[in-house]
């Protein structure tokens, strides 16, 4: 965690764009396990969407399948 605090707050901004992508890739993969384990437990779209800050069409869209 060390190494990506200091990738994020260089002052080159390609490592620290580097590190922010990073980190969204790595929320979305966290974020899509996370439904995956809410639809597994019976959470509805509408329960998704409201955990997320979203609408439960936006939530289905990205994760429905």
């Amino acid at each position: 965690m060390d190494e990506l605090t200091n990738r994020l707050s260089s002052t080159d901004p390609a490592i620290s764009l580097r590190a922010v992508g990073a980190l969204h890739r790595l929320a979305e993969r966290v974020e899509a396990c996370a439904v995956a384990q809410a639809r597994d437990q019976g959470w509805t779209w509408e329960q998704i969407g409201a955990a997320l800050g979203v609408t439960r069409q936006s939530a289905h869209t990205k994760h429905g399948k």
